[in-house]
């Protein structure tokens, strides 16, 4: 299954590594600074009707933000193209823009300028439903901060993605995934009930669920401890 992910724990150089800098997390860089670069790794089987096309191809994306009479650029000028089967790492500094350009790629930003194609269809021509019915089902995310609902168990967070789409209701096929992630015995947990480690393994599980074409995972060890984030980058790389 092709997935493209991004970290920016040092902790985690198997998937992304990070200079230490002055910069703020989330400070805009200069064009002429450093932009992230990517790491075309390791390829995977291809699945059939995926053959010789990319799953997402970037081309000159520029994303530009406005703050009084300033205009900060915080990507310019890049271009990206991720085939079926690769598994590629966004490498940068902290404020290079990294999780700037994983959401420009998964279409949950718009670029200022450039053209972007998610399974061969530009997403300039979508509105945000169009992107959103694009998305789902065929599209998972991994995120540093986990996004899990407080409220939910553990099985009924990874069963979200299957709610929203034709799958509803496959209630073993999320408790086979918990499974797959180590969880087959905190299945009925809440997240305040599981560490760090285990809710970034629910977070996994979820991502995994819809058995989605593309993963996008944004600084997935960011707020793990140097053994558990290692044991989240070899689990991505082991689905």
């Amino acid at each position: 299954m092709p997935y493209s992910s991004s970290s920016s724990s040092s902790n985690s150089s198997a998937l992304d590594s990070t200079a230490p800098s002055d910069q703020p997390a989330d400070a805009p860089i200069d064009p002429t600074d450093q932009q992230p670069l990517t790491d075309h790794a390791e390829t995977r089987k291809v699945p059939h009707g995926f053959a010789g096309q990319p799953v997402l191809h970037a081309d000159k994306l520029t994303k530009q933000v406005t703050s009084g009479e300033r205009t900060l650029t915080i990507l310019h000028d890049l271009s990206l193209s991720v085939a079926a089967g690769e598994s590629v790492a966004i490498l940068g500094k902290s404020g290079a823009g990294k999780s700037t350009l994983l959401g420009l790629l998964a279409g949950l930003d718009t670029p200022s300028d450039g053209e972007l194609a998610l399974f061969g269809q530009a997403l300039s021509r979508l509105d945000e439903d169009g992107r959103a019915a694009l998305r789902a089902g065929r599209v998972g995310f991994v995120f540093q901060n986990f996004q899990l609902l407080p409220t939910l168990s553990a099985l009924e967070n990874v069963m979200l993605p299957l709610e929203l789409s034709p799958r509803a209701g496959e209630t073993q096929t999320a408790v086979q995934w918990l499974t797959r992630v180590g969880l087959g015995e905190r299945v009925e947990h809440l997240p305040k009930q599981l560490s760090g480690g285990e809710q970034q393994r629910v977070a996994v599980a979820r991502a995994f669920v819809t058995d989605p074409e593309l993963v996008f995972a944004d600084e997935p060890t960011g707020n793990l401890d140097p053994d558990t984030g290692a044991q989240i980058i070899d689990l991505l790389f082991n689905l």
